[in-house]
């Protein structure tokens, strides 16, 4: 389902690894009793290993095994593929920045303003290992969907926690990042939350309920930037983020990476993932400097 633009107006520990040569290790302190676990910055190169089923349907020279055995109604029951979208190509991959070991320290050290929400428990749900159709599916998230708030904080904060019985109005998010760099927390990473409705990533979508669209929920992580008040609009751009935002940011993510193993080619937005074409954030988000804050952690080039 596809969340509605918002209207509701303006309401007010990564442990340590040594250096490896082939990719640098960063160790950042938070308390244990975060639970947005921001753990380690270790290797980039890590990836999510598929699980038995997926090696099973991948293997060479089976396909037409498993094809044959599908009686009609079967066949017909297979999950349909996404409609065709423009390649993501990531503004974090097309250049190689020198990592700055000052910006390294600070992000290493800075204090996290964390705050956990309960979400209402329409505005979530679990993770699905089958689909619509029966057939089964990875739920390990892979790809990181970046969004903007248009209103301010609160609002969003409100919403999350406000139950919606209609399925149109349910939206939400992983993480919300304020303009004073505050991280609130208001769907646990392990849940699906409802960020992105008619969407793929690479070719990839999941139908949860044979009523509604494919989406890329089910495989997703959703991070929401506030928008700061000049963009309280449906304008084309705004006057930005904040560099604590950005700070908050790289931490929420770097965690992600090194938890699910997700390379920085998975990083992209709504804008990119909406197949309907009526979303258009982040609006005015500077890629560069995302992609310091990542290079100085060790997780870009």
């Amino acid at each position: 389902m596809s969340p509605p633009s918002p209207v509701a107006p303006r309401q007010g520990a990564l442990s340590h690894h040594p250096r490896s040569p082939r990719a640098l290790l960063l160790a950042l302190a938070v308390g244990t009793a975060v639970s947005v676990g921001l753990a380690a910055v270790v290797v980039s190169g890590l990836r999510r290993e598929p699980d038995a089923g997926d090696l099973l349907l991948r293997r060479p020279g089976l396909g037409w095994i498993r094809d044959a055995a599908r009686t009609p109604s079967e066949q017909r029951d297979r999950t349909p593929a996404p409609p065709s979208q423009p390649r993501w190509v990531s503004p974090l991959t097309r250049a190689c920045p020198v990592a700055d070991p000052t910006l390294r320290q600070h992000l290493s050290q800075m204090r996290l303003q964390i705050t956990k929400v309960r979400p209402d428990p329409t505005n979530y749900a679990n993770r699905r290992t089958r689909d619509a159709f029966g057939q089964a599916i990875d739920p390990t998230p892979s790809v990181i969907v970046l969004h903007e708030t248009v209103y301010g904080l609160q609002s969003a904060v409100n919403s999350v926690t406000t139950p919606h019985a209609n399925d149109d109005d349910q939206a939400s998010y992983h993480t919300l990042v304020g303009l004073d760099g505050r991280i609130v927390q208001t769907v646990d990473p392990a849940q699906r939350a409802y960020g992105a409705g008619f969407s793929a990533f690479d070719g990839r979508w999941v139908f949860t309920n044979r009523r509604f669209s494919g989406s890329l929920n089910n495989f997703a992580l959703h991070v929401s930037l506030e928008t700061p008040e000049d963009g309280e609009n449906a304008g084309p751009n705004h006057s930005g983020y904040t560099p604590a935002q950005y700070d908050a940011l790289a931490r929420v993510i770097a965690d992600w990476m090194v938890r699910y193993g997700i390379r920085p080619e998975a990083i992209t937005t709504h804008r990119h993932v909406d197949l309907g074409g009526e979303r258009a954030d982040p609006r005015s988000f500077d890629w560069t400097e995302l992609q310091r804050r990542l290079t100085a952690l060790g997780l870009v080039c």
